[in-house]
């Protein structure tokens, strides 16, 4: 775990995916920094090794019997889902950002069953919003949520969220610890790990 944590920040380092300044998250919250993992799949060799730890994540917390499919959160977690729904030899779901309102009116795509246990990939979780949206809509369905994967917690309130709607996070690496890291490795410096650490503190 250890080295799957170093080799991860390593990578965000190395293409430039972690950025300072003033964002807007997906959540609606403002923050002083943001990591960019939707440029991970434009690295081909970055994208692999990513989803080599997501792989070894999986195996680590769940085992490959632990759930039946596999279902990525739009729009980010979708290209990890895939790679890793194709290695592990998982039929792959996506969610949609909005239902359909033509055709079969789905918000889910790919097929489910009742009963399928259904893993949520996602690249990072910051109040959960999205995670939960997916989960009621593979609920609705009929599929079975119970476990959600992401590299990265930001620690902003979202794995408590999810378990209030009966979801275990697995996750690589937390906000706090990436700093810590990435400041080892020389990636960052003084003030943009106390920035960073300032942000979670906060919340």
């Amino acid at each position: 775990m250890e080295e799957m944590k170093t080799e991860l920040c390593r990578v965000l380092h190395k293409i430039g995916a972690l950025k300072f300044g003033v964002f807007k998250l997906t959540s609606g919250r403002t923050s002083p920094y943001y990591i960019d993992l939707r440029i991970v799949p434009s690295f081909p060799d970055a994208f692999n090794r990513v989803c080599d730890v997501y792989v070894k994540l999986i195996k680590k917390e769940l085992g490959e019997e632990g759930f039946d499919r596999i279902a990525g959160i739009p729009t980010a977690g979708i290209p990890f889902a895939s790679l890793m729904a194709y290695q592990l030899r998982k039929p792959f779901l996506y969610i949609r950002q909005r239902t359909r309102l033509h055709g079969r009116e789905r918000g889910v795509e790919g097929i489910i069953m009742p009963g399928d246990r259904v893993l949520l990939v996602d690249d990072l979780i910051t109040t959960g919003g999205s995670l939960r949206k997916a989960a009621r809509a593979i609920r609705a369905e009929g599929g079975v949520v119970n476990n959600a994967l992401v590299l990265l917690d930001r620690e902003e309130g979202g794995k408590q969220r999810l378990a209030e709607d009966n979801i275990s996070l697995h996750y690589l690496l937390t906000a706090g610890e990436a700093a810590k890291r990435l400041y080892e490795v020389g990636a960052i410096d003084d003030e943009q790990l106390r920035t960073i650490l300032k942000q979670v503190k906060k919340k």
